[in-house]
């Protein structure tokens, strides 16, 4: 008979200021195939914890429930305390009655407190008849790719090279440096740019641990995490530095971790006619205006003449839903304070209008910078947006209003500078489709969590960093770049992968062959074997989604732990109960 052990939290109120636990812990007490049932304040506690390895040393429980909160919670912690005395792991069960019931029910304690019998009852079931699992272990190759050569992916190639593990640098242009290679210098330092920039590139392509593939794309990937197979694509007259055996699409590259640093592209100017992109000679955007500030020499497109009267334009593009981009592009506000106050280095005598909607300088320092820019350099900030810019022959004239004195204003302009909106690299969609990973509705890859987890995407194995997430400025594009790189090195610090065993699995006799599963799996874990003509499963590859038990006509597709007969028994559970909830 099996010997099960039950836990109930009173998480402090957040369930016991509803729930009546000691009710729950008697009323589950007696249940036929439970051994021991308590109630405690904290089961996550480490004397919570020391509960549970004592109660199933003296009662030889076979079984653990704990009636806590969610199982994405403590799980995990509650089956390393089961494993430590002995218990196989996958037969203790968390019984969700915080999210699922004391917070709903805050103001129901009865009906709470009957609700949360029946949920403790139904894991009770389900937990009596949960196999004895193992965790797959598989190999393990420990060498990451990066994709993009930019700061961001030479930073997170940097650092895991630096830890003693080879690194494949993978960058479609024939240069590495990105967006920073255009730029004339950065905020709060003018002159770090080019000199930090060149610094980072050499040590990169000097690195005895980093391959690095220039004018190369990636043109397919297979496998799973650990065991990742990327088909490169290059031009070997331009390949900066490559290891033999490392790169070619006649040689796929084994690795077990991918970072993604594919970047972003800016706002392209002949969708912002009303600005006069794409139609006026002397409107320029923010990365064309840098590298005119690079070459030094400060001259107008049109005529070569130099400039005296620049205007600066924020959110071109950005927090316009009429132009498809509605966020905030984060970094224009620092970067048009930047770009005016090197205008004025170039041309003293000059004078700097800047149009803006918000000032967003949120950083150590940014906020200082600005009202630098104001009071110090007399740049004239103007709130409000530009209703018009057009050429008149001789110069560009900027119509808009300043809502702060409610006039209209007119500008006879030399040049007019956009903050264009950052948007996602070219390729960035590609690489999605090609590697399995989500984007949000702009193109940027989603994160597995913004909050918790903000460099993983959902595809095991394959992390994030830089502006191919979303908007950031260098600073922040480093920090990632390095917390991607951390995620890898945890990776790579074990010896094999570990999966779950939880994962699905086919019953061969019911398997009939007909490929729903294998049609329906979006991690292609499923394939049809071709000498048996039944369905088989990649342990690896296999999320537990379900989507194949819905597919199969046959109930031949299956999870570890969540049988029909698991579930049937919970529901049975349910319907026997007397409880109106």
């Amino acid at each position: 008979m099996t010997r099960i052990g039950v836990f109930v939290c009173h998480c402090g109120i957040n369930i016991a200021g509803t729930v009546d636990v000691q009710s729950v812990a008697e009323e589950i007490g007696r249940h036929p195939d439970v051994a021991f049932a308590t109630d405690y304040s904290f089961m996550c506690s480490e004397p919570g914890q020391q509960l549970v390895r004592d109660a199933i040393s003296d009662h030889e429980l076979d079984a653990v429930v704990v009636a806590a909160c969610s199982p994405s919670m403590h799980e995990a912690t509650f089956r390393r305390a089961a494993s430590s005395e002995g218990l196989n792991p996958y037969r203790l069960e968390i019984a969700n009655i915080r999210e699922q019931c004391s917070w709903v029910h805050e103001h129901q304690p009865a009906l709470a407190t009957e609700k949360a019998i029946e949920v403790v009852q139904t894991v009770v079931e389900k937990v009596k008849r949960d196999e004895e699992l193992e965790p797959f272990q598989f190999p393990l190759t420990k060498r990451a790719m990066v994709i993009g050569g930019g700061i961001a992916g030479m930073q997170v190639a940097q650092d895991i090279a630096d830890a003693g593990f080879p690194v494949v640098l993978v960058e479609r242009e024939d240069h590495l440096g990105g967006k920073m290679a255009q730029l004339s210098g950065t905020y709060l330092n003018f002159d770090a740019a080019p000199g930090l920039l060149q610094r980072k590139v050499d040590r990169v392509l000097g690195h005895p641990n980093i391959d690095v593939l220039t004018a190369s794309e990636v043109i397919s990937v297979d496998g799973y995490v650990g065991n990742f197979e990327v088909r490169v694509a290059h031009s070997d007259a331009s390949q900066e530095r490559a290891q033999p055996g490392t790169s070619g699409v006649d040689h796929p590259i084994g690795v077990g971790a991918i970072v993604l640093a594919t970047g972003w592209d800016a706002y392209p100017l002949h969708r912002l006619p009303e600005y006069g992109g794409g139609e006026v000679e002397d409107v320029v955007d923010g990365l064309t205006f840098e590298r005119m500030l690079r070459d030094g020499d400060l001259r107008r497109p049109s005529d070569g003449r130099r400039p005296r009267e620049v205007v600066f334009v924020q959110c071109a593009g950005s927090r316009d839903p009429e132009h498809g981009v509605s966020y905030c592009s984060k970094v224009c506000c620092m970067v048009v304070a930047k770009q005016a106050m090197m205008f004025k280095e170039h041309v003293p005598e000059g004078q700097a209008y800047v149009f803006y909607i918000d000032i967003r300088s949120a950083g150590k320092g940014y906020d200082e910078y600005v009202q630098e820019a104001m009071e110090e350099q007399d740049i004239l900030y103007l709130r409000g947006k530009v209703s018009k810019i057009f050429s008149d022959g001789k110069s560009v004239r900027v119509w808009g209003v300043d809502t702060l004195s409610n006039q209209p204003i007119g500008i006879a302009a030399d040049l007019v500078v956009l903050a264009t909106a950052m948007l996602p690299s070219d390729q960035a969609l590609d690489i999605a489709q090609k590697l399995r990973v989500s984007a949000d509705e702009y193109g940027f890859f989603s994160e597995a969590h913004p909050k918790l987890r903000p460099v993983e995407s959902l595809t095991a194995g394959i992390f994030l960093a830089g502006a191919a997430q979303g908007p950031k400025d260098i600073p922040e594009t480093v920090s990632q770049a390095s917390g991607a790189a951390a995620k890898v090195l945890r990776l790579f610090s074990h010896d094999v992968m570990t999966q779950e065993p939880t994962v699905a699995y086919v019953v061969e006799e019911l398997c009939s062959g007909c490929g729903a599963c294998v049609a329906v799996c979006p991690y292609e874990a499923r394939a049809l074997d071709p000498v048996r003509n039944i369905a088989t499963v990649n342990a690896a590859l296999c999320q537990n989604c379900g989507a194949c038990l819905v597919a199969c006509p046959n109930k031949a597709s299956r999870i570890h732990n969540w049988t029909p007969e698991q579930i049937l028994a919970m529901a049975d559970a349910v319907m026997s109960g007397t409880a109106e909830v």
